[in-house]
Formats: structure tokens, sequence, C-alpha cells
């Protein structure tokens, strides 16, 4: 497969570009694994990676049902960002914001990390209130955070709505400077090359079916592509954790609900940021090919379709016009839904199950792609060691027995709302 480099691409130009190797292999499963991980999206393969080069473990196999990152991997709104005020939150996601940092030069593949900063617009005084309070914890943990007020966004956001008649008048901001964005499927493929070379085998067009059982111990897996035997089954299917939960007998207290993303048509550079609607669940940026990406709001019934409903599709417009008054005269180019795996508190799980040899990481809601590479580094920790990191310890699922909730947005035990 060899290493990239400007020399391997002026080599390889020399010859027509035909002899570019495979990025990764497409083995038949063996038998027999020390792990098997299910689900071949971003966490997955992270997973496998982070096992492989941080544990030696590299008898791995990821399994998917589809393609590699054709999830929610593949069809989420790339933004990055570490701005979490909870206990058990906070420093977890900066973790995964340094490994964003590096992750190009660490897995030798281009993830297109574009550190363009994120606001989250305020449009109340308790709005203001609630930001300066999340900037204090930031700032406390050794985060980059700032507070505008409305005259500051301005100057830099002239593009938004300050009429006097504007919906949601916008009040200020809290900025962080070293959040971005980062191509999805790159990540993907990136962690997948990487981990290919570590000897993880990466199975594709295979759907795990049920399990093995020993003694009331998960052993393996029954797939499409038959039994495969495993120490330990680790499961990273983000809105699918529920329906694989319930072929061992588990019911897990997540909800799968469809969350919408859009992209316009091609226009010159305008939105050189990203930028978070603080009246409605709405974000925007804008993508390497011109398009602006916007993300909307859950469809709010349970469904496993990757496509939302109208209503929704509406209401996120209706956003982006409110707050970008000129985005009226583009035309909307497409739309797709990934499947969210919404967690009682919004919060997610990295997580031994009650079954022995199965382990679960799931539960992100929101916050899946941002978390990738911290999420992936812990999983792998807690297959490799029997136990969890400190960072990710309160990521349990007996948290809500102990009534700790880590609630950040604060609207309770209803997963549709966080």
């Amino acid at each position: 497969m060899g290493y990239y480099s400007a020399f391997s691409i002026f080599r390889h130009a020399l010859s027509g570009n035909k002899n570019w190797g495979r990025a990764w292999r497409d083995p038949a499963p063996k038998p027999a694994y020390d792990v098997v991980i299910v689900g071949g999206g971003g966490h997955g393969l992270a997973t496998a990676y982070y096992l492989a080069k941080e544990h030696g473990i590299k008898n791995i196999a990821v399994i998917e049902k589809g393609w590699l990152g054709g999830g929610n991997t593949g069809r989420n709104t790339t933004i990055v960002r570490s701005n979490y005020m909870m206990p058990g939150n906070t420093l977890f996601y900066e973790h995964s914001l340094k490994l964003w940092e590096d992750l190009s030069q660490d897995l030798n593949y281009n993830v297109m990390i574009s550190q363009r900063g994120q606001y989250n617009l305020c449009h109340s005084q308790g709005q203001m209130d609630a930001a300066r309070r999340r900037g204090n914890v930031m700032r406390a943990n050794g985060i980059d955070a700032e507070l505008f007020d409305r005259n500051e966004v301005r100057e830099r956001l002239p593009y938004l709505d300050y009429s006097n008649n504007a919906r949601f008048p916008v009040q200020g901001a809290i900025f962080q400077s070293r959040a971005g964005t980062a191509r999805h499927d790159a990540v993907a493929w990136g962690y997948a090359r990487a981990a290919d070379q570590c000897g993880v085998d990466i199975i594709q067009q295979c759907e795990v079916q049920g399990y093995l059982w020993e003694n009331g111990k998960v052993v393996g897996v029954e797939t499409t592509k038959g039994p495969i035997r495993a120490n330990k089954v680790g499961l990273a299917v983000a809105g699918h954790s529920g329906h694989l939960a319930t072929k061992a007998g588990l019911r897990l207290p997540i909800e799968s609900h469809a969350l919408q993303a859009f992209v316009s048509e091609p226009l010159k550079p305008m939105v050189d940021t990203v930028i978070s609607y603080g009246a409605a669940h709405f974000y925007i940026s804008q993508s390497d090919k011109g398009g602006l990406v916007m993300g909307g709001d859950l469809d709010g019934y349970n469904s496993y379709a990757q496509r939302g409903g109208l209503p929704i599709v509406e209401h996120s417009m209706a956003c982006a016009k409110a707050l970008v008054p000129s985005i009226s005269r583009l035309r909307l180019l497409r739309h797709w839904a990934g499947i969210m795996d919404m967690s009682m508190d919004g919060s997610p799980f990295i997580t031994k199950t009650s079954i022995d040899g199965l382990y679960l990481n799931g539960g992100w809601c929101y916050g899946g792609f941002k978390a990738t590479p911290a999420s992936g580094w812990n999983f792998a920790w807690l297959l490799a060691k029997d136990e969890p990191h400190e960072e990710a310890a309160e990521f349990t699922l007996d948290r809500f027995e102990r009534g700790y909730q880590i609630d950040e947005k604060g609207v309770g035990p209803q997963p549709n709302a966080h």
C-alpha cells in the first residue's frame, strides 16, 4: 500500500497513476478473532486502529453490514468542537479535539480538518449568561473560549439578520477558535487504511444476525458470512444499537431517531466558519466544494429510515432564512438523514454490558462525529484492559441507577429533546 507523500504522488504520476495499491484489503473472515467490532463507521474503525496501535491487539475484525462509512459517518455535518460544560463531557471532547488536530499525520491520510472556529449564537440575556458559564468552565479546563457581544458578532458575521424585526435578534455569541470541520468519509477511509496496515481485517457486506453463546457468555457473532468466534464483541453501530442489543436480550436506554442534514447548490466562499443558531436546532458551515452544509432537527418519531420528513425540512429552511436572509436565493441540492442513538440524558455509553463478552459504544446523540477519535481511543482501552479509562468512567449504563445524569442540555430524560 505504501506511505502517502509528495514523493509518492510524483512517482505514481510518472506511471499515469495506474499503479496505486488498494487502500485496504478485502479479506474473507477467519473462524475466530481476539476482538470483533460490529460497525464499520468512524467509531468502530477508530477502535480497531487504537487497539492495534496502542495495545498491540491485532487479531481483530471490523464487520460492517453495508460499506465503510455508509451509516452516520458519511451522513453527518462534519463539525468538530469541544465546547462542552458538564463534568464527564468537557475533558473527553477536548481530548478528542486534540486527537483531531494531529489525525492526518497520525493516519498518513488527509482528513481535511479545518479549524475555522465555531460561533454559538445567543438571542437573549439568559443565553448570554449561560454562554458565560460555559466559557468559564472551558477556560478553567484549559480550553479556548471567547464571548462576543452583538457588535463584535456583526463585525465578524455581517450576513446574519441584525434588523430590528429579526425573528430572534442576535445578542452575542460564544466562540471557540479551534473548532471547525473535517471530511466525514475521509475519516472512515483514513482509519480503515491505518487499521488495515496494522493487520485488522475489515469485512464489508457482513450483517450480524445473532450471537454465539457459551454458558451465558457471548463468544462470537452469527453473520451472513457465517459464524465468527471472538473473545470479546464490541458494538459501535449508532442508531442500530438497540436493534443489536435486543438480539442479545438487552433493552438499552436509547431511542433511534432520524436527524436531517442538507446541502445547498455550490456558491462562492461565504461562510468561513461554523455557526450554531441559538433559537432552534440549526447550524451551518460551507464545504470545500462550495455548498452550504446545514444541520436540522430530529424527526420526533422513532425510525430507522435514512431520510427525514418534510415538516423538518420546512422548519430547517425557515431557520436558515431567519438567520441568513440571503440564503433564500439558493436552491437546496439534496438532503438525507442519519439514525441517531439518542440516550436519556444526551450523553454516550462506553461500557461493559451485563452480558459477559459484550461491550457497548453508543448513545452519541448529536456528538458522534466530533467524538470519533476519543471514542475509539477509550473503547479500545476498555476492550484491552476490561476497565474504563478515567476519562470515560462516567459513560456507563448504570449511571441512571445512581441518578447521575450528564445532561448537557438540561432538558431531562426525554431522548428526542436532547
